[in-house]
């Protein structure tokens, strides 16, 4: 099989491989694409939490961003893990350089462990200058509550949040559901024009470290495959809850999720 797109993924790496570049690396080649890297930080952890985090220097990040895409243009990027303004500032510029339509952010700001990545000066600047810069964003609850300042306790919060992204600049907004107590997991899908509700049945289980990750990279997966931006949500939704659903229980913590769940091996490589 070869590649049917080529996905840049702009983020930190998880040493544990559940979420982060590694997750991100595995999600996009799993869906059939080829993925690249620009490495933002290092960070060492497991299951239990992060125990360090070692930024990469902002000209670093844009030396991997722009010396890769000059050779191999990527038809969409995924941007995760932005640990301060100066990375923030380097891939704004880097962006404007490399002229790529399709960029999904991730706006990650806290560890499945509780672990805090960002501080509140790179929130400032993620919210007023890089938000409108994106095709979408994919906040969870907290980091949604933290960029709109509204509280959610329901799905009709998840909305007017994601309307108050778009005020920001945000083009399309996807927030997702899977803190809310519920039966279903209820992702919102929102931008100017429409509102749409993914449901997928949840799975209780502690092992779902790198959802969000791994969803951002789907999403970016099939929106450069030429599928719509909203059809890209819905198919990455499912890939994840699959992936949640049939998780290797790894680890004593939040244990990763299974990336390899579309992917059937050849009887002659078994």
């Amino acid at each position: 099989m070869k590649p049917k797109s080529k996905v840049l993924i702009i983020a930190g790496s998880d040493s544990s491989g559940g979420a982060g570049i590694q997750a991100d690396i595995k999600t996009v080649t799993s869906l059939g694409s080829y993925a690249m890297t620009a490495i933002t930080a290092i960070t060492s952890q497991n299951t239990t939490g992060v125990f360090s985090i070692f930024p990469i220097p902002p000209k670093e990040i844009s030396k991997q961003i722009e010396f890769t895409s000059n050779d191999i243009k990527p038809d969409s990027i995924k941007i995760g893990m932005l640990h301060s303004v100066g990375v923030i500032k380097a891939l704004i510029k880097s962006l404007k350089k490399i002229n790529i339509k399709k960029i999904i952010l991730d706006p990650v700001m806290i560890a499945k462990g509780g672990a805090k990545l960002i501080d509140n000066k790179s929130i400032y600047m993620l919210k007023n200058q890089l938000i409108s810069k994106v095709n979408l964003i994919t906040p969870n609850i907290p980091e949604a509550e933290i960029l709109s300042n509204v509280k959610i306790n329901c799905t009709e919060d998840m909305i007017f949040a994601a309307k108050k992204l778009l005020n920001l600049g945000a083009q399309n907004v996807l927030i997702k559901g899977g803190h809310l107590f519920t039966k279903n997991i209820k992702d919102v899908f929102v931008n100017k024009n429409e509102i749409t509700i993914f449901s997928n049945k949840k799975i209780f289980t502690k092992h779902t470290h790198g959802t969000g990750c791994t969803l951002s990279s789907a999403i970016a997966t099939y929106y450069a495959c030429g599928k719509t931006l909203k059809k890209s949500c819905e198919m990455a939704t499912k890939y994840v809850n699959h992936a949640i659903g049939t998780r290797p229980k790894y680890g004593q913590g939040h244990g990763p999720i299974n990336h390899l769940n579309t992917i059937i091996i050849n009887k002659k490589f078994r």
